[in-house]
């Protein structure tokens, strides 16, 4: 939906099944729509949010038919899409995910061209004029780089491959006229996992180009913020934002997600217990008084040193388990909320230096059904309550 000062709301349908694109359609056409009736139910645009799997997203770019059919059906329900999720490259729900959802990462040719394809059908599925944004992964996952006998191989890759993206975004931006921006996601445990690491990253990225080149990347290439993930490093709204956009990134895009956080004494960390999944990593940050003291891949390695520890394990754990943006998860736990706040604070102050907002609350599969509200779309549609009540108190509604 489209609020004050050109923002765009949307939740990201990466939350629901689909990996061909007829999945992918069922979806939007089961849930998307019933979300829509209780939150937009009149003729006023709706935004989507779009996740699209490579398999996906090469469905759409082979036939044309699948692209025309798709505009039908969002003219014809008052919908539009300003955003596509272009992180999970294949499976998404169901089946193990954990550090498989960075691969391929920047160093692959496969991503590059996926992330491509995804841009081509935004220029063809988007309003006339509408700015575009894909995010994706930052750049890699570090283990997959970081220490590797090949690290400043991949490195030269994923550079080299970003640039190749800035070139094809540039071509577009000259044959259409829109405003189309990737965002790079910083993410626990990701090649640059914070506005300081995200800083540097983008001072390789535009290092020995030519002035052009440089704006030229700055302007296509941003950052994905997700509210959830800066969180969990420990990072403020204002000192992260401040980071970034007084290094010259833009902020291509903002993920509206919130994440656990608790006191990890023993009662905590036994209920913390059954969060544990099969399916995504829940990456684990621990502090104690001001600093950080330990980053664990995920929730089974924090439990595990622990224990160990003897129960010192540290004064907080935040946790990368995305937990309904609308309600405290349960009286054991926190959540990181006042995140996004913080984030809206700043830009009711400041308006339109973002204008793409997507919540992302993917885990409804794995979440404690204790934690569910009712069904997936009672939940989506509370979440829209809750945050477009923080937009309002920011006078951005």
């Amino acid at each position: 939906m489209q609020l004050k000062h050109g923002i765009h709301l949307g939740y990201c349908t990466n939350i629901h099944r689909g990996e061909t694109w007829a999945e992918t359609f069922a979806g939007l056409d089961q849930y998307t729509l019933k979300v829509k009736d209780q939150v937009c139910p009149n003729s006023e645009p709706y935004g989507i949010g779009l996740r699209l799997s490579a398999d996906a997203s090469a469905e759409l770019t082979a036939d044309a038919s699948l692209v025309d059919d798709f505009r039908r059906w969002l003219d014809k329900n008052h919908a539009y899409v300003f955003t596509i999720n272009g992180f999970p490259y294949g499976t998404f729900h169901g089946n193990r995910v954990k550090e498989q959802v960075y691969a391929p990462d920047w160093s692959h040719q496969a991503r590059l061209t996926y992330t491509n394809q995804l841009f081509d059908l935004l220029c063809r599925i988007a309003p006339e004029g509408q700015s575009g944004s894909v995010s994706t992964l930052p750049g890699s996952f570090k283990e997959f780089v970081i220490g590797q006998p090949d690290e400043n191989k991949k490195i030269s890759a994923i550079i080299s491959n970003l640039r190749d993206c800035n070139r094809h975004l540039e071509a577009l931006r000259e044959k259409t006229g829109r405003d189309l921006h990737l965002g790079l996601e910083p993410e626990p445990l990701g090649l640059f996992e914070n506005s300081f690491e995200s800083v540097a990253f983008f001072d390789q990225l535009t290092n020995g180009v030519s002035e052009n080149e440089k704006a030229s990347i700055l302007q296509n290439i941003g950052i994905n913020y997700d509210t959830c993930h800066l969180a969990v490093e420990y990072e403020n709204a204002a000192d992260a934002f401040a980071n970034l956009r007084g290094a010259g990134l833009r902020i291509s895009k903002i993920h509206l997600s919130s994440a656990l956080k608790l006191t990890p004494d023993k009662a905590s960390r036994s209920r913390l217990s059954e969060f544990q999944d099969d399916v995504y990593l829940h990456q684990v940050i621990v502090r104690k008084g001001d600093d950080i003291i330990e980053r664990f891949r995920d929730l089974p390695d924090a439990l595990a040193w622990a224990d160990e520890n003897k129960g010192d394990a540290g004064d907080e754990w935040r946790v990368h388990f995305h937990v309904p943006i609308h309600a405290q998860p349960e009286a054991i736990f926190g959540d990181t909320r006042d995140h996004i706040s913080d984030t809206l604070d700043l830009l009711g102050a400041d308006p339109g230096w973002c204008q793409h907002f997507e919540m992302e609350t993917y885990t409804w599969e794995v979440m404690p059904k204790a934690m569910r509200s009712g069904d997936v779309v009672d939940q989506l549609a509370k979440e829209y309550e809750y945050c477009l009540a923080e937009f309002d108190r920011t006078g951005l509604v």
